[in-house]
Order: C-alpha cells, then sequence, then structure tokens
C-alpha cells in the first residue's frame, strides 16, 4: 500500500476514535496489514493504543505482536491475560514465535512449549539456542529438503503433495541421509530440465551458505552481494538448521538504521514514542550529563583565555566559526567510518589509507574555507592578525576534526562500543576543545 494511502487511513482511524466511531475505526484496522497496525499502535498514545488493540481481529494479534517495538509489546502483554496471550501464538510462524516468547510471562511461555508437537518444539528450541541478532536467532525452519539421489520427477511429486511452499522458497536444499547439506536445487532449474533427471547432476554446490553463529550484519552483507532470496544456515559441522530470507535480511538493514539514527542522540534502541514521562526522561538524562560535562570541559578552555577575550571582544565573535567547522568537517568523515565499519569495509589493512585520505580532504577543505573567513574577518574588523588567527586555526581544526572520525570510531568498534552511540558525543567534545584552544591560543601569542 502506497505511504500516502497508509498515513491518510492512519489520520482517518485516529479522527474516528476521536469521534467515538469504534465500529468504523475496526473496519478501517482490519484492512490493513498486521505490520502497518503495529506501526499505527507505535503512533499513537498509550490510551489509544489500548483501545485499537481491543477492537484488533483475534486471528492477527499474534502478527501485529510480532511487529512491534520490544517497548510497546511488553505494555500490550501486561495488560493481557495468560489465556488471551496463549491464544494469540497460536499459528503463529516458528521464527516469530521465537520473537516474542521471550516477552511472554513464564508460565504462559510454558504452556505454549507443553502445547506444541515435538517437531515444532524442536524447532522453537533450535532458534532460541541463538542471540537474535544472528543468523541463527533469524532463521526459518521451514524448509524444503530433498535427497540428491532422486529424479526430478519425485520432488515434482513431493511439492504436489505438500499443495504449497514456504514464502521465499527459490530453492529446495539438498541434504543427506545425516540432515548434513550438500547443495541447492533452484527452482529455476528444476522446472527447466528434464524430469527424469537426479538431483545431484542438476544442483549446486557452489550456493552460498550462512553460518548460524554469524552476525545479522554479515548476513545483510551476503544477500546484498549475491543478490539473495533465501539462503540455508547451517551449524559448525555444516548440518542444515533452517534458511533465512530476503524479508529477514530488511528487517534487519531497517533496525540497524533505526539503531544507529537513535544511538547517535543517546536514545533507547526500542523506547516508545509515547512511553511515561518519568521513564523516558530516565533514559535520556545520561547522555544529558555527559554532554552537559563536555560543554563545561570546552567553556574551561574558553576560561583559560578570559584576558584574551575581554582585550578583543572580535575573538568572542569569531569563536564559534572555528568550532563550528571542525564539528561539521569530523561528522562528514564520523558518518563514512560508522557506514563502512557496519558494512565490513573499514578493515586493519585499509585503515591508515582511510586516515591519510581524510586528512588530505580535510586540509584542503580547511585552506579553501580559511583563505574565506580570512578575507571575510579582514574586511570586519579591519585588522589582518585576526582573519591569519582565524585561518590557521580552522585548518588546525578541521585536520584534528578528521583525524577524529577516522580514529575515534575504529577504537571505539575495537574495544566493542557501538561508534554510532558515543562517536558523536567524543568527536564534538574535541572539535569544541581544539576549535577553542587552537583559535584563543594563537591569539594570545600573536595578538598580545
Amino acid at each position: 500500500m502506497p505511504h500516502r494511502q497508509i498515513k491518510y487511513k492512519f489520520e482517518a482511524i485516529t479522527s474516528a476514535l476521536d469521534d467515538g466511531f469504534l465500529q468504523h475505526v475496526s473496519d478501517l484496522l482490519n484492512s490493513l496489514h498486521p505490520s502497518e497496525i503495529a506501526h499505527l499502535l507505535e503512533s499513537i498514545p498509550h490510551a489509544k493504543r489500548q483501545l485499537v488493540w481491543r477492537l484488533i481481529q483475534k486471528n492477527i494479534e499474534g502478527d501485529v505482536l510480532v511487529y512491534v517495538n520490544d517497548e510497546v509489546r511488553v505494555g500490550l502483554i501486561e495488560d493481557m491475560s495468560n489465556t488471551q496471550l496463549i491464544a494469540l501464538t497460536e499459528g503463529l510462524e516458528v521464527d516469530d514465535l521465537a520473537d516474542i516468547i521471550s516477552d511472554l510471562p513464564k508460565s504462559v511461555s510454558q504452556s505454549v512449549l507443553q502445547s506444541m508437537d515435538k517437531l515444532h518444539r524442536h524447532r522453537l528450541q533450535a532458534v532460541m539456542l541463538y542471540p537474535e541478532d544472528t543468523a541463527g536467532g533469524l532463521m526459518n525452519v521451514d524448509t524444503i529438503t530433498v535427497r540428491s539421489d532422486v529424479s526430478l520427477n519425485v520432488v515434482f511429486r513431493y511439492l504436489r503433495i505438500m499443495h504449497e511452499i514456504p514464502e521465499s522458497t527459490d530453492g529446495i536444499i539438498v541434504i543427506d541421509r545425516k540432515g548434513f547439506f550438500v547443495g541447492l536445487l533452484t527452482l529455476s532449474k528444476l522446472l527447466t530440465s528434464a524430469p527424469g533427471l537426479i538431483v545431484a547432476d542438476v544442483m549446486t554446490k557452489q550456493a552460498v551458505i550462512i553460518k548460524a553463529n554469524q552476525p545479522d550484519y554479515e548476513v545483510a552483507n551476503l544477500f546484498e552481494h549475491h543478490d539473495l532470496v533465501s539462503a540455508p544456515v547451517v551449524d559448525d559441522d555444516n548440518r542444515l538448521l533452517g534458511r533465512i530470507t530476503i524479508d529477514d535480511v530488511v528487517d534487519i538493514i531497517r533496525d540497524e538504521a533505526e539503531s544507529s539514527l537513535r544511538n547517535m542522540v543517546g536514545l533507547d534502541e526500542e523506547e516508545d514514542m509515547f512511553s511515561p514521562v518519568i521513564k523516558s526522561s530516565r533514559k535520556r538524562a545520561l547522555w544529558l550529563g555527559v554532554n552537559l560535562f563536555t560543554a563545561f570541559l570546552a567553556s574551561w578552555v574558553i576560561g583559560l583565555f578570559e584576558g584574551s577575550l575581554e582585550k578583543i571582544v572580535a575573538l568572542a565573535v569569531l569563536m564559534p566559526i572555528v568550532a563550528s567547522m571542525g564539528g561539521v568537517a569530523g561528522g562528514q568523515t564520523l558518518t563514512l567510518i560508522i557506514r563502512g565499519i557496519a558494512l565490513g569495509q573499514v578493515l586493519h589493512s585499509n585503515a591508515q589509507r582511510l586516515l591519510v585520505r581524510e586528512l588530505m580532504i580535510s586540509f584542503l577543505n580547511g585552506l579553501l574555507w580559511a583563505m574565506v573567513v580570512a578575507i571575510i574577518t579582514i574586511f570586519w574588523f579591519h585588522d589582518y592578525r585576526i582573519g591569519l588567527v582565524i585561518a590557521a586555526a580552522l585548518v588546525i581544526n578541521m585536520v584534528v576534526a578528521a583525524a577524529s572520525g577516522v580514529l575515534v570510531p575504529i577504537i571505539l568498534d575495537k574495544i566493542g562500543f557501538p561508534p554510532a552511540l558515543a562517536g558523536p558525543v567524543i568527536l564534538t567534545t574535541i572539535t569544541d576543545v581544539v576549535g577553542f584552544l587552537s583559535f584563543l591560543g594563537l591569539a594570545s601569542i600573536f595578538l598580545f
């Protein structure tokens, strides 16, 4: 459904809620896809959210619960009885159930496991063995498998007996008698080859396979580079565990983008837009405190040159320019490097070359804009010395900003700290301190 049409329906639903037309709300709601309903739930205040939740058809409640973020899901679960929770898990795919079962009350999750047949319970437990940000945690267990020694005609008969195949199936996984991965029989090969041929004759042994413990971002990279629709997941012994499909990868990419955006301003990845004020205030207070400390640090540096500022007012007027230009230059480099780290493009072997490249770019841009700022300053304050000082400080700060933009995220990543979370705060501190220190320090040396 086009974005504009969805937005129109959302506005119609909220308007009908305000007017008390609940039947109209129910009709509009249940014309939406579960993911769209989940998006709506995340976009409305808690009181309306509970009302909307009660109007959703019971047979899609589980699917909607899978799509909402963790904090909203927990809030919805808290207001439901155990009987309701058990009912909504019925019919969920194993991988979807694995996404929400840890949020369910222990008594409910135990009841759900006990109600499952042995095969599905085993599949669910297999998915839950792996962290959710790995291939094993993402995989589906709804695979179609065949042996390599059967004919394509047998495969056709097998598929007809099944009546339907899992979504996003572009190939049939070939395994041996012990369940080890052997190869992949693509649907295109199956449909275009003679029925009398053996699977081993037409399958590919060079298929991309994914290890269960691979991080999700590596999975996304594999799908991007190889244009995959689905890929088998195996354990360390090459035993087939399940498969990952393109829709799972789209979720990874979306989550990574949202995570980076939130982390850059110190927000919780799963924060509910309408969570209670006190709760949200506590979460944001830490990073506000960190920023306050860095602001005091920059102010302390300025205070060291209080005498210089009192003598020449122009310094106070021009001072923010140096810090601002350094911040922008460093931010450009920081964004580039964080993206490179996320895509696996920043390596130990190319880090030095990246550093030199960014230093040269910032140096050239620094010279260009230093000349522009110097000319404007000279005409403004009629003092060529101030123009030369701010020009030199600008070049120094932009070069240091570029170096920081490369080194800070690489160091943070190496010590296991998310670069997008702390990188911008550290970079801002460096560019402010170095900018003020270089400008006011040079001014104190050459102007007095």
